[in-house]
């Protein structure tokens, strides 16, 4: 590398944030940028440590660990040190069709597994991914790149997700002439709808898209499979068809008063709040308010915390999550060795604008919800909770147990259901004779990505099951590369 004893030299420093009090009066991106010295010492960290495992993208202990579409991290590390950017985006480009959304929006396991980090803070691998492709983008390198040659087949790909989106791309390259059907408005999939603005901003997935098309990909929105076009015309008209619509069946709470009004799934919320802050910057108010309210975030995960930034923006009353595992601790516990994804206390930024504005973390920690109870309208007015003790069985199950005289009841007007996803919407699924595995998913083997149905594939979270940005990509990918076999013989698609 470039600087042997760079990570001696100099300390880690990720993308600095705004000042939550400040950056919670608008919904721009809440991180700001480094500048290229700071950069360059940045790469420099990374310490040349001969079997890097950032880029291994393996499952150790249920958790990711490493980059699972296998990002040349050392590489354009040192290429930033020497401040050849131009050939640090190539480098970045080879294995990540879309490093601006994994470096916005993914939790970065390949910093979790750094070598470094086994003693001392990781290389900032993140902050540095993003800001090369954004000086790409500045620089005017990125560019449309359409094939030379164009086949007679046609692939329809269904979802404009991160998996749909990158099976596409990689298709296109082949030359294949490839249509994306998306059931909403805009493409993206929960890259647009499930993710806010202030962490991953529409126009930074609207500019990727416009590059897509440029380069002859053809996108068909407001069109549901099975609902607006059925999916017998689809396997008639295309030679082949890829299943990408993720897995966004909410896991629902059924509790006692679950019925009553003013309790809603994340996503939901999230979705409806984008829309309206796209299509009017909120003036139309067709989106569900926090404004003034007591609210209750269920689920301790990613998507509440956008629920907290989103609620803290819509000027909420008060705001607690539940999260139903006890507080962890500051360092790697002794079962949590690395290389696996540290299992520790993080304080995200939606926390931390909410503990701005309230003075302390909003978090609950072993807490339950046992019932809601309403007002005289069936509207949310308590959420009753009890404190667990989470342990394992001798068979790996989780038990919990109960703490009597821990019963609490919170005020709540307003209560989000962030507790994950149980499997993909049924859908054009409920009339397609496709298998599915025991969790609900669509059933395709891994590397393979094909279906029980000749010439249907399936990536993404709608065959693995809720995920990461950064593996939906790598199932896109791998999918495309399927495909193309399937469809002439042969691939040269990695």
């Amino acid at each position: 590398m470039g600087k042997p004893n760079g990570f001696l030299d100099y300390q880690r420093q990720a993308r600095p944030e705004r000042d939550p009090v400040k950056r919670i009066e608008d919904w721009k991106v809440y991180t700001l940028h480094l500048d290229e010295k700071e950069l360059k010492q940045q790469g420099a960290r990374c310490m040349d440590c001969g079997v890097p495992t950032c880029h291994t993208g393996t499952m150790l202990n249920g958790m990711t660990s490493g980059c699972p579409v296998h990002h040349l991290i050392p590489e354009w590390n040192d290429l930033v040190y020497q401040g050849q950017w131009k050939e640090a985006l190539k480098c970045e480009h080879e294995r990540n069709n879309f490093p601006e959304f994994t470096g916005m929006a993914c939790p970065a396991p390949c910093e979790g597994s750094c070598v470094l980090g086994i003693n001392e803070p990781p290389v900032a691998i993140r902050s540095i991914e993003l800001e090369i492709i954004e000086k790409g983008f500045k620089e005017g390198w990125v560019k449309p790149e359409p094939p030379d040659i164009r086949t007679d087949k046609k692939v329809a790909v269904i979802g404009s997700g991160p998996a749909g989106l990158a099976c596409s791309a990689q298709l296109n390259k082949a030359g294949h002439n490839v249509t994306v059907f998306e059931r909403h408005d805009r493409v993206g999939g929960l890259l647009t709808y499930g993710i806010p603005e202030m962490k991953l901003p529409y126009y930074v997935v609207e500019r990727r898209v416009n590059l897509l098309k440029a380069e002859g990909i053809t996108f068909v929105t407001n069109t549901e499979i099975g609902k607006d076009y059925p999916m017998s015309t689809l396997q008639s008209e295309f030679d082949a068809v890829i299943l990408c619509g993720g897995a966004t069946k909410p896991r629902d709470l059924q509790v006692e008063g679950r019925e009553l009004k003013g309790i809603h799934y994340a996503m939901d919320f999230l979705h409806a709040n984008t829309k309206s802050l796209l299509d009017s910057k909120l003036e139309n108010g067709d989106y569900i308010s926090a404004k003034d309210k007591d609210v209750i975030v269920i689920g301790g995960g990613d998507t509440g915390t956008d629920c907290l930034a989103t609620s803290v923006r819509h000027k909420c009353k008060s705001l607690t999550q539940f999260d139903i595992y006890e507080k962890k601790g500051d360092v790697r516990p002794d079962d949590n060795p690395w290389p696996q994804w540290p299992v520790i206390h993080r304080v995200e930024y939606g926390q931390k604008e909410a503990a701005a504005i309230f003075g302390e973390d909003p978090r609950a920690y072993a807490v339950m919800t046992t019932k809601f109870v309403g007002d005289e309208n069936g509207h949310v007015k308590e959420v009753h909770t009890i404190d667990v003790e989470t342990t394992m069985s001798e068979d790996g199950r989780r038990v919990r147990k109960e703490i009597p005289g821990t019963e609490k009841v919170w005020p709540a007007q307003l209560v989000l259901l962030a507790i994950g996803f149980s499997g993909p919407e049924e859908g054009f699924l409920q009339n397609l004779a496709v298998e599915r595995d025991e969790r609900s998913n669509v059933k395709a083997e891994y590397e393979t990505y094909k279906t029980n149905i000749k010439g249907i594939f399936a990536a993404g979270d709608m065959r693995r099951g809720q995920s990461l940005i950064v593996w939906a990509i790598n199932e896109g990918r791998g999918a495309a590369r399927e495909c193309d076999r399937y469809l002439m013989g042969e691939t040269r698609l990695p």
